[in-house]
């Protein structure tokens, strides 16, 4: 039987639907720059200098988290808009902020390592194939860090679990990989050609594109790595 309306009830219109994305957005935002103020105060003010690399490096480490949190926001946009975004935000902040720092911190240095090593080639006298190689393990190094993030802000994977389930994902999905690719490259014009404000204005929409990016390789892990529940398990034989 078809369950009614009860016609005291409002229906969302467009409108109100529109409305709370909206709200989603500007929250989110919000907590992204409070979340990552350190960067958002340090990067403009650090020279375009190699010597600054480890400096910058230091500054978004907290970014890590803040993604995390967002996406995690992001996942229960999908299922349930309700006006409540702050409180999906911090708690999967405070659920993931210890793994996402175990990911974010150790790429942040290789990432560092790879940056000076570019940045001094010409110095340094080395072939071109050296700055390739290293460009090579750069690129490879955000992809797998971005689908480790995912998985770990909206899993209850272990890290080193989590790690290898990105670094199937990375080749395993590769329109996904692609799509981070894509935004990867898409942010990085938006700081040449605009600015960093322009970015960090940005970010709740970044992030939010980020998720989307993800939804087929987290139906994809949910499937695949996390047990259905005792009452949907197939009856033993």
């Amino acid at each position: 039987m078809t369950e009614r309306l009860d016609p005291a009830e409002p229906v969302p219109g467009p409108l109100s639907r529109w409305s709370a994305a909206v709200y989603w957005f500007m929250v989110v935002e919000a907590m992204l720059v409070l979340t990552s103020m350190p960067a958002i105060i340090a990067i403009p003010l650090l020279d375009r200098d190699a010597s600054n690399i480890p400096l910058a490096a230091l500054a978004v480490v907290p970014l890590g988290p803040a993604v995390s949190g967002a996406l995690f926001a992001w996942r229960r946009f999908d299922s349930d808009r309700d006006l409540s975004p702050a409180r999906h935000f911090w708690r999967g902040y405070r659920l993931n902020v210890l793994d996402a720092l175990r990911v974010w911190v150790p790429a942040l240095l290789v990432l560092t390592v790879v940056g000076i090593n570019l940045a001094n080639l010409g110095a340094t006298g080395l072939p071109s194939g050296v700055g390739i190689l290293n460009a090579v393990i750069g690129l490879v190094v955000v992809l797998w860090t971005v689908h480790v993030v995912v998985v770990v802000s909206l899993f209850a994977f272990r890290l080193r679990d989590a790690a290898r389930i990105a670094r199937y994902y990375l080749f395993g999905r590769p329109l996904v990989t692609l799509g981070v690719l894509s935004l990867a490259v898409l942010a990085t014009g938006v700081v040449l050609f605009t600015s960093d404000w322009v970015l960090v204005a940005l970010g709740s929409v970044f992030t939010f594109l980020l998720w989307r990016n993800a939804r087929p390789m987290v139906a994809d892990v949910q499937r695949r790595f996390v047990a259905p529940p005792d009452d949907e398990a197939p009856p033993q034989a």
